[in-house]
């Protein structure tokens, strides 16, 4: 073959393999096109869509919480934070009036901005200079803020919306409604209690952008609208609640006292109406205030009732049968039990007969022994127990105390007779308030209750399910016993002179009991006052404690005034009529010549109580 031949050949070859070659890479490239574009398509585009898609979260409004009569106690109001996307903000320019540039960048758009954001305009500028296409500037503006910032029109400055939590009664039933951190979930009262149904459900806004951040008006859009909290009804009534709150900080600033507590309750439904205590939080500024005095007392704190711890003890009798108001006992200042325990009152007067009623008029610890004597150990524990010491009453508030009411297995030969006048226990204000109320309620005790019912966002109210009321006495011993507390006011040598309420009959209890002071005495007291009105048709439960004032501390002297002040708001703030019947005809003494004939008139001398 001729060497011409055999070049030719070779170019052949060489050509059919570059041929080869194309067509094969050709064929690689081709199947991967169509690959990509029948197979994988839908698919890469949806993932470089999802590159481009910017979600933001739309909070919901946490929801209200209103007093009884739909006035606000706390809401949420709305709030701008406002960002900046670096790279379309290194895009303005600041022109003068001749539509001249004078300025441009992140530079000049932090001078504009500074002065409406508080901000120094150097500071300012550095944090808009980068690449992140969002960078908090400043949070919490106003609308109205935000509107100044916004009409400035600088690109890449951003608006969040957001909420903040505002108590618009500053301290008033802030011990109640307790408080949310920075997360808008709620950390204690009410706001924790209920935390899942005031949080509401956030919406979302989806945009697709560019590279630089822009929006692209024909890319994707979602909105979905944020759905609000429930509104939250409580039972407090805002104003008896300030008053409250007024006059126990007034009283314990008058005394020196630790603190002190107040709570009203309806005897007909259980709705606490005010849960006062002295030196109340500020929702809208409670890291201002130690967390141990945030919450409340009334809830929290339990004391021994003193004398106020007697009532179970009579209800307990009236109701087993073992005495009647009128039944007559031989009275001493002081005795020796048959187990050689000795207790005597608060003061000496001559050995005399005495009523039931008389006894309890007088606070007797030495009479209060003799009627609790009349029953066992365990029969006088489960009334106890009947009026729910020694259990938490349910209220809505956490962290609340069972108080201390040990089984009657464990008493010693004193603390048998300690318990039928008010020690070796104790209770919270509120379960002494329950106690009274339960008497008022016709021996019915009715769990102690903040809330009403949610409204949703369909505006459909949801009254909270209540269980059901539990008999602790007949409906005759517990009248009895409420005719009797009126003695403790009117009554001759009656403790509780000065709860008295202009033209309404008062039944009531005092109560003071002597606590351990550094020294290891006991040098000190708890100040109780606990008592309903009217008599006749209790309206209102008010129970009162005052910790450690100085001075005698006796709750005849420090907490009636509290409970009068308190109870005579409630009263005329319900618009309850005046009272019109006469006071029962239950004597003090077998000498006694029965029931005034003017009880609401009548200026007996104070006496101290017994314990």
């Amino acid at each position: 073959m001729s060497r011409p031949t055999v070049q030719a050949d070779l170019v052949g070859r060489r050509r059919q393999a570059v041929l080869v070659l194309v067509l094969t890479v050709l064929l690689v490239f081709g199947g991967r096109l169509v690959w990509v574009q029948a197979v994988e398509g839908d698919e890469l585009a949806e993932q470089a869509r999802n590159v481009r898609l910017s979600t933001s979260v739309v909070e919901a409004p946490r929801g209200d919480i209103l007093d009884a009569d739909g006035e606000l106690l706390a809401t949420s109001v709305e709030r701008y934070n406002v960002g900046v996307n670096q790279r379309l903000v290194s895009t303005y320019v600041e022109e003068d009036e001749d539509g001249e540039v004078v300025a441009s960048g992140a530079t000049a758009a932090a001078r504009a901005l500074a002065p409406l954001l508080g901000q120094d305009a150097a500071e300012l500028g550095a944090r808009m200079v980068g690449d992140s296409t969002f960078v908090y500037l400043a949070k919490g503006l106003t609308p109205e803020e935000w509107q100044e910032v916004a009409a400035l029109r600088i690109p890449g400055i951003e608006p969040e919306r957001a909420s903040e939590r505002i108590y618009p009664n500053g301290t008033t039933a802030g011990n109640v409604l307790g408080y949310v951190g920075r997360d808008d979930e709620g950390l204690a009262g009410l706001e924790r209690a209920f935390d899942d149904a005031l949080t509401g459900t956030p919406g979302k806004v989806v945009r697709e952008i560019g590279r630089t951040g822009q929006v692209i008006p024909t890319g994707t859009r979602e909105d979905v609208p944020a759905r609000p909290g429930e509104t939250l009804h409580t039972t407090i009534d805002r104003d008896l609640q300030f008053h409250a709150q007024q006059v126990i900080d007034e009283t314990v600033e008058e005394y020196s006292a630790e603190w002190g507590a107040v709570v009203v309750q309806e005897v007909a439904t259980g709705r606490v109406v005010a849960l006062a205590d002295s030196g109340a939080v500020d929702p809208n500024n409670y890291q201002e205030w130690e967390p141990e005095e945030r919450g409340s007392r009334a809830v929290v704190s339990p004391v021994e009732p003193g004398s106020t711890g007697k009532l179970p003890t009579f209800a307990a009798a009236l109701d087993a049968g073992v005495v009647e108001p009128d039944t007559v006992f031989e009275v001493s200042s002081s005795m020796t039990t048959s187990n050689g325990q000795r207790f005597s009152d608060s003061y000496d007067r001559p050995t005399a007969e005495r009523t039931a009623a008389g006894i309890l008029a007088n606070s007797s610890n030495t009479g209060t022994i003799q009627i609790g004597s009349l029953l066992d150990d365990r029969t006088r524990y489960e009334y106890l127990r009947a009026f729910g010491l020694g259990e938490p009453t349910g209220i809505e508030i956490g962290g609340e105390s069972p108080g201390v009411l040990r089984d009657p297995d464990t008493w010693d030969g004193r603390t048998r007779y300690a318990t039928m006048f008010g020690q070796a226990l104790s209770v919270t204000v509120l379960q002494n308030t329950s106690v009274v109320a339960t008497l008022g309620n016709d021996g019915v005790r009715l769990p102690s209750r903040l809330v009403d019912g949610l409204t949703g966002d369909d505006g459909v109210f949801r009254p909270v399910e209540q269980p059901e009321g539990r008999r602790v006495v007949s409906a005759e011993a517990a009248q009895d016993l409420v005719a009797m507390m009126e003695g403790v006011v009117t009554g001759e040598g009656g403790t509780g002179v000065l709860g008295k309420v202009d033209g309404y009959r008062v039944g009531a209890k005092t109560g003071t009991a002597q606590i351990v002071g550094d020294s290891g005495a006991l040098s000190e007291r708890a100040s109780s006052f606990v008592g309903l009105a009217p008599v006749e048709d209790p309206r209102f439960a008010v129970g009162v404690v005052v910790y450690k004032p100085e001075g005698n501390g006796f709750g005849s002297l420090v907490g009636g005034p509290v409970f009068r002040e308190v109870m005579e708001f409630a009263l005329h703030q319900a618009a309850v009529p005046p009272s019109t019947t006469p006071s029962a005809d239950i004597p003090l003494a077998p000498d006694d010549p029965l029931a005034q004939d003017d009880p609401l008139a009548q200026d007996d001398p104070l006496a101290p109580e017994a314990g």
